[in-house]
């Protein structure tokens, strides 16, 4: 396997907190990771760092090094703009623009592309929409108001919105919190589906979820990262106790 995210050595500050703590990992190309804790323990925070969406926070400080594809996006030089398109992310509650579902999907390849024909677009839709599952649904839909769709189309619709314009990884942080047991499965086929062709980071706080979805699992507490490996031995032979406490419940 090909580590497509590699973290040396990583911390963050907000300000005086220390909020991540030499964080060592290796994010495996092509696979689902996992990245589970107590509320606090940094998880979302380490997601937000390979995007550097952390940077948009006052007081924010960051040692260490974040290789991409063997390139640390850590350096002063690196184009966010052209790191975003690379490294895409979906939020716990779906955020369509106010835009139709057309729209919605090309915003993007518009603003990265610049001009691209009529025919080009619609080829961009259809395939986005056709690899998240939603093309058979609303594909005599798309020029209706994107926020007339339901809660997990909404969501998908944004995954498809991210894919549009050909990132390597999807961050995915709490995609499913708002979902009902229904849509969650859905959902969570879809990134079964999408990781043949993208590396996925999801955080959660469901246990089951990551267990269920994911190939390779991280620990964290207070913002060290405890114990990182394959999902089977995280959950069933955990190293460290306080994986162990943390996965049955002792704690957190």
């Amino acid at each position: 396997m090909t580590d497509k995210i590699i973290t040396k050595n990583l911390d963050l500050w907000y300000g005086t907190f220390r909020a991540l703590k030499n964080v060592n990992a290796g994010i495996a190309e092509h696979r689902i990771t996992a990245v589970i804790g107590p509320s606090g323990c940094g998880k979302s925070t380490l997601l937000r760092v390979f995007n550097r969406m952390n940077d948009l926070i006052d007081g924010v400080r960051v040692t260490g090094e974040v290789l991409i594809d063997g390139a640390d996006m850590l350096l002063p030089r690196t184009d966010l703009v052209t790191l975003r398109k690379k490294v895409g992310m979906v939020f716990q509650r779906p955020n369509p623009f106010p835009l139709s579902i057309y729209e919605n999907i090309v915003f993007g390849e518009r603003i990265h592309a610049g001009r691209i024909t009529r025919d080009g677009l619609d080829e961009i839709v259809e395939r986005s929409l056709k690899d998240v599952l939603l093309w058979d649904e609303i594909k005599d839909r798309l020029n209706e108001p994107a926020l007339r769709l339901s809660l997990e189309q909404k969501q998908r619709l944004c995954i498809a919105r991210l894919i549009a314009v050909r990132p390597d990884v999807l961050l995915m942080d709490e995609p499913c919190s708002t979902l009902d047991p229904q849509a969650t499965a859905r959902v969570e086929e879809l990134m079964r589906e999408l990781k043949n062709k993208y590396t996925i980071i999801i955080v959660t706080h469901n246990m089951q979820q990551a267990a269920r979805v994911s190939d390779d699992t991280g620990f964290m507490l207070l913002g060290e990262l405890i114990e990182f490996g394959r999902t089977e031995q995280v959950f069933t032979a955990p190293r460290d106790r306080r994986t162990e406490d943390y996965i049955t419940g002792r704690y957190g």
